[in-house]
């Protein structure tokens, strides 16, 4: 993992917090939520306000996550939105306090420029003991205030102000005015400035998971539906399917059925036939890396010298993705590529839909040998896997990433992801009648 801290691909993007007045902050906000502290001088956070180093300091990964479940964090500076999050336990929690952040940007600016602001993602759900209670997590609400209470006095001095205001005798009440006075002097012209969170509640939807395996939750889609990790719980759902990463022909019809995915080669205003190659390459990388093979200072004809030198040895997902690389470009014919075959998902990305980052997230474990959208979409699920590969796979990934990747992140994800319009006017060879007619890669078999 030091390849990967080293090259910003594991904890990058962190807030450091080095000064005494940001660790003394972050000091009153952490006995407030957890009654620890920390002895550290300097450390970085994500997010949420969790730290690495705090974590081992303390020996508790779940400091500022009790349980997995209820999130606490802790602000010192609005910049924490664009951080990572770390440990994620639901797909949904980044999303959430980033859009709380930005929602509320100018007010924690001002709060988080003398105190820390320490809060709680709250549900209604305290323990999950059982995966049925996931169910129960449809809506968030976020609770919130700088350690000193600086919004609760807020609220406590428009009300003495509205009292103030309102009642026939309060210009002769001497302790309601002194009250007034001494809250004001916490918390700021109220009236002129009022200091108030908007946007604290936020809907669950469809989410990811760590908890029981890993399970990927469709209860809002117009098939419902469990997808499970690891093994199939034996209760009961309130939904439609309870399926298995196994289960992989059940799987892509839910997809399909829901409209979740699109084929790579219908999408516009992408390069798809790179995309396929790029997606090529990483699996001839890990066939070759499995044998040994120095895989240092690899250019575009080394890949190509590579991949027929192993061609033997390639697995099928490769194969099936040649086979459909060159129908793209013209120069072979349809393959026909079923939800069975190892490359279909490969061959799949999210429709522009509310859970496509959900979904991209499913199709990266569908299709773990793609490196790079298994780190962009599943990173919990790379570093786990990452720890078990071989050096020479280790560190060509890593260097890719880093030189592919990095530079230009937003970018990547347009190209890979997006669903911008194609401003060519020119529509992609796709033969829409036979993908009309059998399905994205080939006839969707019976359930399983």
């Amino acid at each position: 993992m030091k390849r990967l801290i080293e090259k910003g691909l594991m904890f990058g993007n962190l807030v450091h917090v080095a000064s005494p007045a940001l660790v003394g902050r972050y000091n009153r906000a952490l006995a407030q939520l957890t009654g620890r502290r920390t002895g550290l001088e300097d450390f970085h956070v994500d997010i949420s306000g969790f730290s690495p180093e705090v974590a081992e300091e303390l020996g508790d990964r779940l400091y500022l996550n009790p349980a997995g479940v209820n999130r606490q964090f802790i602000l010192l500076t609005p910049e924490q939105k664009r951080a990572p999050l770390l440990d994620a336990k639901f797909s949904t929690t980044r999303e959430i306090l980033r859009s709380f952040i930005e929602a509320n940007s100018a007010q924690l600016f001002a709060l988080t420029a003398t105190d820390a602001v320490a809060g709680e993602l709250v549900n209604s759900v305290l323990r999950l003991s059982a995966p049925r209670d996931l169910f129960h997590l449809k809506r968030i609400e976020i609770e919130a205030d700088t350690t000193g209470g600086t919004l609760r006095k807020a609220d406590e001095l428009a009300a003495m102000v509205e009292r103030f205001k309102s009642e026939e005798d309060a210009w002769f009440d001497d302790v309601l005015i002194a009250r007034m006075i001494g809250t004001a002097k916490q918390t700021g012209d109220v009236t002129r400035n009022p200091v108030h969170l908007s946007q604290t509640g936020y809907e669950q939807g469809n989410f990811w998971t760590a908890h029981f395996g890993g399970l990927y939750l469709f209860p809002g889609t117009d098939v419902s539906g469990v997808i499970c990790a690891g093994e199939k719980p034996s209760e009961e759902f309130p939904v439609d399917r309870v399926l298995t990463l196994d289960q992989r022909n059940a799987i892509a019809r839910f997809l399909e059925e829901n409209g979740l995915v699109e084929p790579i080669v219908k999408a516009r205003g992408i390069d798809a036939a790179a995309i396929l190659q790029q997606k090529m390459d990483f699996i001839a990388i890990d066939t070759a890396a499995g044998s040994g093979r120095d895989l240092s200072g690899l250019d575009r004809t080394d890949m190509r010298r590579l991949a027929r030198q192993y061609a033997s040895e390639l697995p099928e997902e490769y194969h099936g993705l040649n086979r459909l690389l060159l129908w793209s470009t013209g120069a072979g014919e349809w393959p026909r590529i079923g939800s069975e075959h190892p490359a279909y998902f490969y061959a799949l990305r999210a429709a522009d839909t509310a859970d496509r980052d959900l979904v991209n997230m499913l199709l990266a474990e569908l299709a773990p040998l793609d490196a790079r959208q298994l780190f962009i979409c599943h990173k919990e699920l790379f570093y786990r896997l990452y720890a078990s590969w071989p050096e020479g796979k280790k560190a060509w990934i890593a260097e890719f990433l880093a030189r592919e990747y990095q530079v230009d992140k937003a970018g990547a994800r347009a190209a890979l992801f997006g669903h911008e319009p194609d401003m060519s006017g020119e529509v992609p060879p796709v033969r829409e009648d036979l993908v009309a007619r059998v399905g994205p890669w080939g006839a969707v078999r019976g359930r399983r």
